[in-house]
Protein backbone atom coordinates (compact mmCIF):
# COMPACT_ATOMS: atom_id res chain seq x y z
CA UNK A 1 0.00 0.00 0.00
CA UNK A 2 3.17 2.43 1.03
CA UNK A 3 3.78 2.61 -3.09
CA UNK A 4 1.00 4.60 -4.01
CA UNK A 5 1.52 6.82 -1.30
CA UNK A 6 5.44 6.84 -2.22
CA UNK A 7 4.52 7.40 -5.76
CA UNK A 8 2.33 10.27 -4.87
CA UNK A 9 5.04 11.62 -2.32
CA UNK A 10 6.89 12.13 -5.45
CA UNK A 11 5.03 13.15 -7.57
CA UNK A 12 4.36 16.65 -4.93
CA UNK A 13 7.67 16.89 -5.01
CA UNK A 14 8.19 17.46 -8.63
CA UNK A 15 5.33 19.65 -8.39
CA UNK A 16 7.22 21.71 -6.11
CA UNK A 17 8.94 23.46 -9.09
CA UNK A 18 5.80 23.69 -11.41
CA UNK A 19 4.18 26.09 -12.58
CA UNK A 20 1.48 26.94 -9.92
CA UNK A 21 -1.11 27.97 -13.13
CA UNK A 22 -0.62 24.31 -14.60
CA UNK A 23 -0.44 22.45 -11.37
CA UNK A 24 -2.88 22.16 -8.02
CA UNK A 25 -0.34 20.84 -5.95
CA UNK A 26 2.19 23.72 -6.81
CA UNK A 27 -0.54 25.99 -6.53
CA UNK A 28 -1.11 24.82 -2.95
CA UNK A 29 2.68 25.02 -1.83
CA UNK A 30 3.14 28.66 -3.48
CA UNK A 31 0.28 29.76 -0.60
CA UNK A 32 2.55 28.51 2.22
CA UNK A 33 2.76 26.14 4.66
CA UNK A 34 -0.17 27.32 6.91
CA UNK A 35 -2.33 27.45 3.86
CA UNK A 36 -1.52 24.07 3.24
CA UNK A 37 -2.37 23.15 6.53
CA UNK A 38 -5.65 24.79 6.70
CA UNK A 39 -6.55 22.86 3.82
CA UNK A 40 -5.28 19.50 5.40
CA UNK A 41 -7.45 20.44 8.82
CA UNK A 42 -10.74 21.58 6.03
CA UNK A 43 -10.22 17.34 3.89
CA UNK A 44 -9.61 16.19 7.98
CA UNK A 45 -13.19 17.90 8.91
CA UNK A 46 -15.18 16.62 5.95
CA UNK A 47 -13.76 13.37 6.40
CA UNK A 48 -14.84 13.35 10.13
CA UNK A 49 -18.41 14.56 8.67
CA UNK A 50 -18.76 11.57 6.36
CA UNK A 51 -17.45 9.01 9.18
CA UNK A 52 -20.66 10.31 11.49
CA UNK A 53 -22.87 10.57 9.05
CA UNK A 54 -22.12 6.68 7.98
CA UNK A 55 -21.42 7.68 4.49
CA UNK A 56 -18.87 4.57 3.15
CA UNK A 57 -18.23 6.32 -0.22
CA UNK A 58 -17.93 9.52 1.22
CA UNK A 59 -15.45 9.02 3.78
CA UNK A 60 -13.49 6.49 0.87
CA UNK A 61 -12.99 9.93 -0.80
CA UNK A 62 -12.69 12.45 1.69
CA UNK A 63 -9.91 10.11 3.18
CA UNK A 64 -7.64 10.07 -0.22
CA UNK A 65 -8.22 13.73 0.06
CA UNK A 66 -6.78 13.74 3.89
CA UNK A 67 -4.35 11.57 2.73
CA UNK A 68 -3.08 13.76 -0.43
CA UNK A 69 -3.24 16.96 1.79
CA UNK A 70 -1.10 15.34 4.25
CA UNK A 71 1.89 14.41 1.91
CA UNK A 72 1.55 18.15 0.54
CA UNK A 73 2.07 19.07 3.93
CA UNK A 74 4.86 16.91 4.22
CA UNK A 75 6.10 18.53 1.24
CA UNK A 76 5.31 21.93 2.21
CA UNK A 77 7.91 21.74 5.65
CA UNK A 78 10.59 19.20 3.98
CA UNK A 79 9.51 16.32 5.58
CA UNK A 80 10.07 13.26 3.87
CA UNK A 81 7.40 10.42 3.84
CA UNK A 82 10.34 7.64 4.62
CA UNK A 83 10.32 9.90 7.91
CA UNK A 84 6.94 9.57 8.52
CA UNK A 85 7.13 5.46 7.28
CA UNK A 86 10.08 4.84 9.51
CA UNK A 87 8.41 6.58 12.49
CA UNK A 88 5.23 4.47 12.44
CA UNK A 89 7.91 1.34 12.08
CA UNK A 90 9.52 2.56 15.04
CA UNK A 91 6.23 2.53 17.19
CA UNK A 92 5.06 -0.65 15.39
CA UNK A 93 4.50 -3.70 18.14
CA UNK A 94 4.21 -0.48 21.19
CA UNK A 95 1.41 -0.72 22.90
CA UNK A 96 -0.76 3.06 22.21
CA UNK A 97 -0.98 3.30 25.84
CA UNK A 98 2.53 2.42 26.47
CA UNK A 99 3.75 4.94 23.31
CA UNK A 100 1.66 7.86 24.67
CA UNK A 101 3.10 7.36 28.06
CA UNK A 102 6.54 7.57 26.56
CA UNK A 103 6.25 11.11 24.98
CA UNK A 104 5.92 12.76 28.67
Amino acid sequence: MSDILERLAATIAERKSADPESSWTAKLLAKGPEKVAEKFGEEAVEAIIEAVKGNREGLTAEAADVLYHLLVLLAARDVPLDDVLAELARREGTSGVAEKAARK
